[in-house]
């Protein structure tokens, strides 16, 4: 199993499979409008800019679960995000990243993803994916989107 056997709602109701990514390497975040951590937007579309040419893309997750701080709807979400902070990578439609009601993704990011599982605390966490769908790294809300840049390089050149 890895990402690729979910698709996940678009923020226009729509769904799409994750394995449209196939071969790309992966940043998967769950998002937030405002939280202490949602200037991570600037980073995280610098980011995607710079490596997209070369098969990386984020895809980000809104989530109102952490103290309501994304309590949106989501073509509000997607406005804050392109205003705000010039937002092209893919924005989805909200989901919950954990308890009774978790998004299926999340589940297996956090519960069948070996070294890498464990709840969704707050916002901001990160999971990067390889080129097969795989999870390879998984970051704390407080480390930047430029922190990660080297890991980005490892995987996509």
């Amino acid at each position: 199993m890895n990402i690729y056997d979910f698709s996940m709602q678009k923020a226009d109701g729509e769904y799409q499979p994750l394995s449209d990514y196939r071969g790309k390497a992966v940043l998967i975040v769950n998002t937030a409008s405002k939280c202490g951590f949602t200037k991570q937007f600037a980073g995280l579309e610098a980011l995607y800019k710079k490596y997209q040419d070369n098969g990386f893309v984020i895809l980000g997750f809104p989530c109102n679960q952490f103290l309501h701080q994304d309590p949106g709807t989501n073509e509000e979400i997607q406005n804050f995000c392109k205003i705000n902070f010039g937002v092209t990578f893919p924005v989805f439609a909200k989901i919950d990243v954990r308890g009774k009601t978790q998004n299926p993704l999340y589940t297996y990011l956090t519960k069948e993803s070996g070294d890498f599982k464990g709840a969704i605390k707050w916002n901001f966490t990160k999971f990067l994916i390889d080129r097969e769908g795989n999870i390879v790294r998984r970051y704390a809300p407080p480390v930047t989107p430029e922190e990660i840049m080297p890991d980005i390089e490892s995987l996509v050149g």
